[in-house]
């Protein structure tokens, strides 16, 4: 409060509750002091506060009167300041007061904003150190005029006062290494332990707590809304300036505010070209800090890994945000839609898929749903539910639908579930995805469980990505480039393992020299597999049946002259890996190499992208090219045996290759190599 009449004393409150709430002891002062009690200015920082103490400045006596309460078990806070009107005239005082003192101020209830119910630590503890201004020989000074070290509560002990609020502080340097170490998208417990390690201190023993570095955050997070788009459209136009080939897309609100952005780079685009076959939509997550909804199209690609094709934020989870989302992803692409999308249980984006993708095939995605059976069966099942789960997976995998309903039946009896009201659900889903008719769609293994777990670990990598907006945009892009840079590591671990031949037949070591690794295995297990099964020659095909069973089986159709064959239960539509039923009619009747069109460009050990780099026709180029990746694989293959083989590979495939650019480009291309829906 201040007085209208000068020369009236000036009083000002740092905090304005503390006005009615503490009376203070004026009796002391100063200005009847002997000049005896004046002392050195220097002072220890065990020393007790006293009258007439001196000190520089009044941050100064601030300092040892903290210093002093953390000894002693308490904190202290700026109470007010008084002094007379005009600059340099009169007394001035400064209080500092126990951290409890006061009372709890009365909040004014707002029915428009909501209240925060948080508890008061003021007790109308007295204890108070006042300092007062004083001016000898034109030299300023702070004295101590009155100290009162009574307090009303306990004190704390030395390992709990650390954790009072005064006492938490962050330095700039800590705040800059915090705000450094969020845009990599680590956790705070991370950021705390990396802190601790750096300074040499024991867990938990670091001037602020995970709460404060929370709060450091979000505080940074609280900034305007219209500037976090600015930063955000900047640095897509930056992106743009620097690689003409990223992509983006956005939409204004009528306010002129950015409403929804998609985002994809060029090496996302010219994987989607080779593996855009399945393509999951995964928008099951949130940018809680901004409360954006969150999607993001992801792949798996020749080797097994998950690739990202593209990202987007938007505004709102709706029909027309989604139809916008899918538009803005096909012109990414080139206006190629995937053959099958996998996505979550919602019905707003399966009717946008119906709407802008009618040809593409649209599926649940497994893991999604399986992410939500703890919320469904924790509570009914209790500690049979990790048994109940396993059980369920067993009956997922399964060859044949009639297996899995008469499993499923006795699984809902065993563990009572019955009647449990989220069993029609789950039976209609594990139905709709062991239909024929959905296996007849391709889904690149994105079913399983570990690709399942690969595609969901990529994503957390960049869900992470703490304070602003742009800087989520940033870690996408550093997410992205570690996940091509991981996957050319593991390529190349991959391609210098030996392959082992386990069944000797024409057929294994063929298809050895053209697939990846990764797909050759998936192959090799159906080839170990087919010698288990027995077939026989009907009018229009082949039955194929387990050795063990005289019922049941699966149909195999062949035209051998057509080099065409397919199986009843659509395995190869489903992954673009032949089953075991199809590959044992292949084995009884002498076929020493598998048709070329059962051996995908997509699973192929051809890692670049084929993506229209030159105009061409088909006939008899196609087959040229496919020889030639077929000789290049058998080339790999061989030459990863040894250290000279490689060497000498290395050397003969650098003059190749530099004679080949030294051929003039010509019109004929390559046009026809396609993924793996045109070749099904």
């Amino acid at each position: 409060m201040m007085s209208e009449d000068a020369g009236q004393m000036l009083v000002i409150y740092d905090d304005p509750s503390d006005q009615q709430s503490l009376s203070l002891d004026e009796t002391s002062s100063t200005e009847d002091s002997p000049e005896e009690t004046r002392l050195s200015l220097e002072t220890t920082n065990n020393a007790v506060p006293y009258i007439g103490q001196r000190f520089a400045t009044h941050d100064a006596a601030y300092e040892f009167y903290s210093e002093y309460a953390k000894q002693c078990g308490f904190s202290i806070r700026r109470h007010r300041t008084e002094g007379k009107d005009g600059v340099g005239k009169g007394l001035t005082r400064r209080y500092f007061v126990c951290h409890r003192a006061g009372n709890t101020p009365v909040k004014t209830l707002n029915d428009s904003k909501p209240q925060r119910n948080r508890k008061s630590s003021r007790c109308g503890c007295q204890a108070y150190l006042r300092i007062s201004k004083v001016t000898d020989l034109g030299a300023a000074e702070w004295r101590v005029t009155g100290f009162v070290n009574y307090h009303n509560h306990e004190l704390l002990e030395p390992n709990q006062v650390r954790f009072l609020p005064a006492y938490r502080t962050i330095s700039d340097a800590d705040k800059n290494r915090i705000l450094m170490f969020a845009k990599t998208g680590i956790s705070v417990q991370q950021m705390l332990r990396l802190m601790e390690l750096e300074k040499c201190v024991e867990p938990g023993y670091l001037p602020f707590t995970e709460k404060d570095v929370r709060n450091l955050l979000q505080s940074f997070r609280k900034s305007d809304q219209e500037d976090e788009s600015i930063d955000l459209l900047r640095m897509c136009r930056k992106n743009k300036e620097k690689d003409p080939n990223f992509k983006f897309e956005y939409t204004l609100d009528s306010n002129n505010r950015l409403e929804n952005i998609a985002w994809s780079y060029a090496s996302s685009v010219r994987s989607y070209d080779i593996y855009g076959d399945a393509v999951v939509f995964d928008t099951t997550h949130r940018l809680t800090v901004f409360d954006m909804p969150l999607g993001i199209w992801v792949g798996v690609n020749n080797y097994g890994m998950p690739c990202f094709f593209g990202c987007v934020l938007l505004r709102e989870e709706n029909l027309r945000s989604f139809s916008w989302a899918l538009k803005a992803f096909l012109g990414f692409m080139n206006g190629k839609a995937p053959q099958t999308i996998l996505t979550d249980q919602n019905m707003c984006l399966k009717e946008a898929i119906a709407t802008e993708m009618p040809t593409t095939k649209h599926a649940l995605c497994i893991w999604m749903i399986v992410a939500k059976f703890p919320s469904w069966f924790n509570a009914i099942l209790g500690e049979r539910y990790n048994e109940w789960k396993a059980e369920f997976y067993r009956l997922y995998n399964l060859e044949s639908i009639e297996d899995f309903e008469l499993g499923w039946r006795d699984m809902v009896n065993s563990f009572g579930l019955h009647t449990n009201r989220h069993i029609a659900n789950l039976f209609a889903l594990r139905s709709l995805w062991a239909l024929p008719c959905l296996r007849s769609h391709f889904f690149a293994g994105m079913t399983t469980t570990g690709h399942s777990k690969a595609i969901n670990s990529f994503i957390q990598r960049f869900l992470s990505a703490q304070t602003r907006l742009a800087h989520f945009v940033e870690q996408v892009a550093v997410a992205v480039d570690f996940k091509d840079q991981a996957a050319e590591q593991q390529t190349m671990q991959q391609n210098l393992q030996n392959i082992c031949l386990k069944t000797g037949a024409p057929m294994e070591s063929h298809a050895a020299s053209i697939l990846t690794p990764f797909a050759f295995s998936k192959l090799q297990e159906q080839l170990i597999l087919a010698a288990h099964y027995a077939s026989f020659q009907m009018d229009d095909g082949f039955l194929v049946r387990h050795h063990t069973k005289l019922q049941g089986g699966r149909k195999v159709y062949w035209v051998p002259r057509e080099g065409i064959i397919s199986c009843s239960c659509h395995q190869f539509e489903f992954s673009g890996i032949l089953c075991r039923h199809a590959l044992r009619v292949l084995s009884t009747g002498n076929c020493f190499q598998i048709p070329d069109r059962y051996l995908p460009l997509r699973w192929r050990r051809i890692n670049t992208s084929p993506a229209k780099l030159l105009q061409g026709s088909s006939g008899d180029h196609t087959e040229r090219i496919q020889l030639l990746q077929s000789k290049v694989s058998t080339l790999v293959a061989e030459s990863v045996k040894s250290k000279e083989r490689l060497d000498m590979a290395m050397e003969q495939v650098s003059i190749l290759l530099s004679r080949v650019r030294e051929q003039p480009v010509t019109s004929q291309g390559v046009s026809d190599i396609s993924p793996i829906h045109r070749n099904l």
